[in-house]
């Protein structure tokens, strides 16, 4: 177990997946001065259960991502900053917020491939593009349905939750998959979901929103 800074959020980050992000709020300014003096330069994310992403005093979900910066720029107003996922990690203890959310955190194992889950994979991937490919008729996407993935079999089936258009609740259920194979379930089962709602929402002529297709980015 470790202490790591984090940032919690309106949305999920996947491993294998980027996340690009604009810190404004005083308490993240000197967590980003302090994690970028270390090296790897790195901080978890997780998702905010209530409360607002502005100001502190939010719940938040206990299962999130490690983020390691490859990008910083600063501008007017506020620091611009591009990050990777890595690894997973759950909290065990929320430590005080003087001068920014920390945590003591587990490392989650690592999800593992095995070759006879080919055929789910394909299966997710065809869905998930589709489906993309529906909503983006009647709202922009954040990815698009012809996005190549990771070469790597477990960073495609994470990315693949990634750019899945759902939502943050059902990405948060995603993001605690024990195994690949839970994963791959889990990817078909809520992008079967959305696939239903945009067909339902197509049917009675009411244009969907981007919150019900998109998952949440910052």
């Amino acid at each position: 177990m470790t202490v790591l800074p984090m940032f919690p959020l309106g949305s999920v980050l996947f491993p294998s997946m980027p996340a690009a992000l604009r810190i404004f709020e005083e308490r993240y300014i000197v967590m980003l001065s302090k994690v970028l003096g270390e090296e790897p330069s790195e901080f978890g994310i997780v998702l905010i259960e209530r409360g607002s992403e502005v100001g502190g005093g939010e719940q938040r979900f206990p299962i999130g991502t490690v983020a390691q910066i490859t990008q910083v720029e600063a501008s007017e107003g506020f620091i611009g900053l591009v990050a990777q996922g890595s690894r997973r990690i759950e909290v065990v203890e929320w430590l005080d917020d003087d001068p920014h959310p920390q945590a003591e955190v587990r490392v989650l194992p690592e999800l593992e491939w095995q070759d006879s889950l080919q055929p789910l994979r394909e299966q997710a991937e065809q869905l998930v593009r589709r489906t993309i490919a529906q909503a983006s008729e009647f709202v922009e996407q954040q990815w698009p349905a012809d996005i190549v993935l990771d070469d790597d079999p477990v960073a495609a089936v994470w990315q693949l939750a990634g750019i899945a258009p759902v939502g943050p609740l059902d990405q948060v259920t995603l993001l605690r998959s024990a195994t690949t194979e839970e994963l791959l379930r889990g990817i078909i089962e809520v992008t079967q979901g959305a696939a239903e709602m945009l067909t339902l929402q197509f049917d009675d002529d009411d244009f969907p929103s981007p919150d019900d297709f998109r998952g949440s980015s910052e």
